[in-house]
């Protein structure tokens, strides 16, 4: 809402009766907005990501832009520039130095838009009401209300000037500007246009009408008025509301000294995305119909800009994310083993492919004394960045509470303790965790809600490891316990996540333990790394090559001779 002019004492040129700012209003490049509340003693907007606010992809901001102070013995508020190079300003003057600052006062920095406010109730609507009004001229013609013709000389400079402002806005809706900026441009390039005293843009998002930019305020607009432009695409004017009976007594018009208006729509090829209205209270300079024309040409040429611009941001968004997201992966791989441990007696191989750029899987091996090795395996609920979140924490607690496995039992007590302190109630966590000694084939294990692991004996049969407790993040006090099983030499051990049994083919059926089993037992005498490769190829036959639905992950350990 633009502020209003506030009275001011004579004693200290505060505003007389102004409340505190309290929140802020925050118009972000992409259009939108939102509130947040003045808590701390000092905020710090910047592109960097340490700072309080940060906005890392405005390349318009300094890495630590400006800050909002709070004074401790008054509560006001302050702003000040923190050096940046495109620096502040402060109700479209630069702020140079450290300022109070008042409900209304609008800051600008790099694209960003911020008004301060007082937490006061706002109203639904506090720029735009749209008037019941059924106005029966607004059915039948584009342009309604009276139209009187203009003297020769008068449409000689009204054409000249206007081909002068087609030329202008094509030249300057030609320039690349984020959205936050090019909705008041727009609208300012109307209003210079036509002459118009005030105006207001808006967007069609997700079926409502949203105010991207306003000169002026208390707008009433005819619903017909509308939706006749949204759902027709036609453009109204109304050259004087003194002679239209459904406009000349109404309220607001009268109050408002409403006296010519206009509406036209921003129409691309295929859709109408929103509107643009003008209006003026002057009787020296009457809206006509080559404004009309002027203004709805004009309407198109920004709806045009206006998608290119939407395009483009969401390209560079797209591509930004893309870009974190690759970043984020080749981090996470890091993460992971970079081959397999040399273990006399064993041969031991890993394989992690996420489903998306950044999985929820984890695997990791930790070789001990005694040809002593231990391997682990978990599965985060969900997918993506926030599995991949919390994988890497997993990572990082289990290579703590491994070094001295004296009881894995007790291990995984631990684990799931620390983590259900840390782990968001929607998320949990599956971990199997074994020591394998490779002298005696002994194998110590504890499950925690993960599919139980496959052993294929040397002659091909199969068993799964049964045993195990919950998963883990969920219940802090579940006191876990291990369980023994034993390796023969020939025999092969293979770990896996869900998205190896559960992947699908065409109709639907999944691969299932019996198909895992069945590729590894045909290839049980081959090497580890070897095994994993015809357990992939056999899931890509599967599910006839589709894109992998989870996070496919295995680990196969072989008990050979020394």
């Amino acid at each position: 809402m633009v502020p209003q002019v506030a009275p001011i004492s004579k004693q200290d040129g505060s505003p007389a009766g102004a409340r505190p700012v309290t929140e802020l209003e925050i118009l972000s490049p992409d259009g939108r907005s939102r509130t947040i509340q003045l808590a701390s003693e000092r905020f710090v907007v910047g592109r960097a990501p340490s700072v309080d606010l940060s906005y890392p992809d405005d390349n318009g901001l300094s890495r630590q832009h400006f800050c909002f102070e709070k004074d401790s013995a008054t509560g006001e508020w302050f702003a000040a520039d923190l050096g940046s190079k495109n620096g502040t300003t402060l109700n479209g003057a630069r702020l140079a130095e450290r300022t109070r600052l008042q409900p209304g006062d609008r800051l600008t920095a790099g694209h960003l838009i911020l008004t301060c406010g007082d937490g006061t109730a706002k109203p639904l609507n506090p720029v735009v009401v749209f008037d019941p009004l059924e106005a029966s001229a607004t059915a039948g013609a584009t342009i309604i209300s009276n139209v009187r013709g203009d003297s020769a000389a008068a449409t000689a400079a009204l054409a000249a000037n206007h081909i002068s402002a087609l030329i202008r806005a094509g030249n300057e809706l030609a320039g690349n500007r984020p959205l936050a900026e090019l909705f008041p441009f727009i609208l300012d390039l109307a209003i210079k246009a036509v002459a118009a005293d005030r105006g207001v843009l808006l967007t069609v998002d997700n079926g409502e009408l949203t105010i991207r930019a306003h000169r002026g305020e208390g707008f009433r607009i005819s619903s017909a008025v509308r939706d006749r432009v949204l759902n027709t695409g036609a453009s109204v004017l109304v050259r004087d509301t003194a002679f239209d009976d459904a406009l000349r007594e109404r309220r607001s018009i009268v109050e408002q000294h409403i006296r010519t208006l206009m509406a036209v729509p921003l129409q691309t090829a295929d859709q109408i995305i929103g509107i643009i209205y003008l209006d003026s209270p002057s009787l020296m300079r009457e809206f006509t119909r080559d404004d009309l024309n002027l203004l709805t040409v004009m309407a198109n040429v920004a709806a045009i800009r206006i998608e290119h611009t939407r395009f483009a941001e969401i390209e560079r968004a797209r591509q930004l994310l893309a870009r974190d997201l690759e970043q984020a992966a080749e981090i996470q791989r890091g993460f992971l083993p970079a081959g397999p441990p040399a273990v006399q007696g064993l041969d031991v191989a890993g394989h992690n492919a996420p489903c998306r750029t950044v999985g929820g899987d984890y695997y990791d091996f930790f070789p001990y004394e005694n040809n002593h090795l231990a391997m682990v395996l978990g599965d985060v609920s969900g997918k993506g960045m926030p599995a991949s979140l919390l994988m890497m924490g997993l990572q990082a607690r289990v290579q703590v509470l491994i070094e001295e496995p004296k009881d894995l039992a007790d291990v995984m007590t631990r684990l799931n303790r620390i983590t259900s302190a840390n782990c968001p109630p929607n998320r949990f966590i599956t971990l199997f965790f074994c020591i394998l000694n490779a002298e005696t084939g002994e194998l110590t294990f504890c499950n925690a809600g993960h599919n139980p692991p496959l052993i294929v004996r040397a002659d091909g049969s199969h068993v799964q490891l049964k045993g195990g407790g919950p998963v883990v993040g969920i219940l802090p006090f579940i006191e876990y316990k291990q369980f023994q099983a034993n390796l023969d030499v020939g025999d092969t051990l293979v770990i896996y996540s869900d998205g190896v049994t559960e992947a699908t083919n065409p109709a639907g059926d999944e691969f299932d333990i019996d198909g895992l089993a069945a590729v590894v037992a045909a290839h049980r005498s081959e090497p580890a790394a070897n095994i994993i490769n015809e357990v992939n190829a056999a899931l890509k036959v599967y599910t006839a090559d589709a894109p992998p639905a989870d996070d496919v992950t295995l680990i196969v350990a072989r008990r050979v001779s020394p």
